[in-house]
């Protein structure tokens, strides 16, 4: 959307803020009838096919990025992604249809003045350069109409919000009860009662003691959801010692690829060029003479490190400028020599020996690589007629007694991560196969081929006191180490008393001060600020938690630390959002959304 071109306008922002959590409920799942171009009708609105797979395909991106694994659709299906992409869209499109009801929109002229200010769109002289408008649209899928309709949308939803929001101001009174809440803070002293601080630690705990944990915390000991498979596989691998490479190809490939194997001396630069010489001589001098540094030379330029960091360079690379910067010592700068941009200084970072690798060395490994890339196209070759095997009602068990694959056993679950469980390929069949379903070939990511069967699905059960045992026995151990901690933190707290010194009870201690409810310790129980916050000046009190106990004493109440003015502006902006909030919730409404649940179906099968 046009929202991805550009900073995010304050309207998608409240949306963001206000709606996620707002979801489709009590929206229709009636089924449109006609078109199938469109997901759902907002008012007289539509919501693309193309708009909801683009914002799905933003959202499973996003939980990529933080998770750093592929998202399959099952998954992000079973996350609520795809409700999520459809939430955000038809608020949008309710206020898209609320701001046509009122005929608010904005002339070519002020679209215009938008589209240039965008910096993605803009030249390297700063302008508006139309193939980098182009190139920009063709990299999210759209077409230039489709962008501008979007921006000029996006445009009249800002001038309704900003209708909304404006001049909202949340009443005094509830301002100061809510900042004295919020704002509160707490000085405290707290002592920390570890295992070390026990007489003799927790004795090791016997057969009925196992037995009686396990049998009043069975919760904690379960087995998850489990799909027990039978599998067949045919993997490069299984093949290699059956695949001949000849002495000649593998020279060729050696050869191909000289570049690997032959790596002249290199050095690791940064270049931070300058518009002529007496400039860069005029940085130089300074540098010798101890006037700045070469981190602030490149801050003067309005560059950054990365901006200049050239990564590891050849002589061919540095030209003119190769001699010197190759006799250099680590760690200097020399210059100015001349670059492709112009005079520069050259600071050398690091250095890298020449490594070259004769063909014996290499021909192990290239060898494999050959055998494994010929064993794939054998697989591939085989692949077709193993299939046919299978629909024409081979099972897996005759399937390698026919072939070379060979047959595995699976618990699997959504947890497992070893072995054939490793492969992407594997985990989205495993999730998708369903008892009865027919054994079919599909690939792995490294040219395997495999077949799978469902055998049997073992719902969520207590796992077997044989198997947790070792568990069990930690639990429990952890379990009346924490019930001693905190008897023994009960018991140095019978000798303290709000004036007393912590240095005497032999603990480790420590003083905070001013920290607010939702201030974060990292080796205290989640609910500690909560406790500190119940406590009055003076009471001293033990707080149990994982593994330690703590003694705690409030030492003083303070005040919200924050000014009136900066209270007041954050309270005004949530209640504006608020505001905002109830106002889309009732565009929607009264927009009365219809999905088609066949195109969103549709969209969802065809990833």
């Amino acid at each position: 959307m046009a929202a991805g071109m550009k900073n995010l306008s304050k309207t998608f922002v409240w949306i963001l803020m206000g709606l996620l959590m707002l979801g489709l409920a009590g929206f229709g799942a009636t089924s449109l009838t006609g078109t199938v171009r469109t997901v759902a009708q907002v008012g007289n609105e539509d919501i693309s096919i193309n708009e909801y797979v683009r914002e799905l395909q933003r959202e499973i991106r996003a939980v990529e990025q933080q998770t750093g694994q592929p998202l399959q659709i099952s998954q992000a299906h079973e996350f609520g992604l795809d409700q999520l992409a459809l939430s955000r869209l038809t608020a949008l499109a309710a206020l898209d249809n609320e701001v046509a009801e009122l005929g608010i929109s904005i002339g070519d002229e002020n679209l215009q003045k938008e589209i240039v200010a965008i910096p993605a769109f803009q030249g390297v002289n700063g302008t508006f350069d139309r193939e980098a408008y182009q190139f920009q649209l063709d990299q999210v899928g759209m077409t230039d109409t489709e962008f501008e309709s979007d921006l000029r949308k996006e445009s009249a939803r800002t001038i309704v919000q900003n209708a909304v929001v404006s001049g909202v101001e949340m009443p005094a009174t509830l301002t100061q009860v809510l900042t004295d809440y919020v704002g509160a803070r707490r000085s405290f002293t707290v002592a920390t009662v570890g295992p070390d601080a026990l007489p003799a630690p927790v004795a090791a705990p016997t057969d009925d003691q196992i037995q009686t944990y396990y049998d009043e915390n069975q919760d904690q000991f379960t087995l998850p959801r489990t799909k027990q498979l039978t599998y067949a596989i045919l993997s490069p691998e299984m093949l290699l010692d059956s695949v001949e490479v000849d002495e000649e190809t593998v020279r060729r490939l050696y050869d191909q690829r000289a570049s690997e194997f032959y790596q002249p001396e290199r050095r690791l630069v940064e270049r931070l060029t300058y518009p002529n010489q007496e400039a860069a001589e005029s940085a130089k001098a300074q540098l010798e003479v101890g006037g700045t540094t070469f981190e602030q030379l490149v801050r003067d330029r309005q560059l950054e490190l990365s901006d200049i960091d050239l990564g590891d360079v050849t002589r061919e690379d540095l030209g003119e400028a190769a001699d010197a910067v190759f006799a250099a010592d680590l760690d200097t700068v020399v210059g100015p020599l001349p670059s492709t941009f112009g005079p520069a200084l050259f600071r050398i970072n690091g250095s890298l020996a020449e490594n070259n690798t004769p063909f014996e060395d290499a021909e192990p490994a290239l060898r494999e690589e050959l055998a494994a890339e010929r064993a794939r196209r054998q697989i591939e070759a085989q692949a077709e007629d193993i299939n046919d095997l299978l629909a024409g009602g081979t099972t897996l068990e005759e399937l390698v007694g026919e072939t070379e694959m060979e047959l595995g056993l699976i618990d699997w679950t959504r947890q497992s991560d070893d072995g054939v469980a490793a492969y992407d390929g594997f985990r989205s069949a495993a999730e998708a196969v369903n008892e009865g379903d027919f054994p079919e070939v599909a690939f792995l990511e490294d040219g395997s081929i495999f077949a799978l069967r469902l055998n049997e699905v073992l719902p969520r059960r207590p796992e077997p006191l044989e198997t947790a045992r070792e568990r069990v026995a930690a639990a429990w151990t952890q379990a009346e180490t924490n019930k001693a901690l905190e008897e023994q933190a009960a018991s140095v707290l019978e000798s303290l008393n709000a004036d007393s010194d912590f240095t005497e009870t032999g603990l480790p201690f420590r003083v905070e001060n001013a920290l607010t409810r939702t201030a974060f310790l990292d080796d205290v129980p989640t609910e500690f600020m909560t406790q500190v916050f119940e406590m009055e000046p003076g009471e001293l009190r033990v707080i149990p938690g994982a593994g330690s106990a703590f003694i705690v004493r409030l030492d003083e109440l303070l005040p919200p630390a924050e000014t009136d003015e900066l209270r007041q502006a954050q309270l005004n902006q949530a209640l504006a959002q608020n505001i905002f909030d109830a106002y889309v919730r009732d565009a929607q409404t009264r927009a009365r959304p219809v999905i088609d649940q066949r195109a969103l179906n549709a969209v969802q099968s065809s990833y």
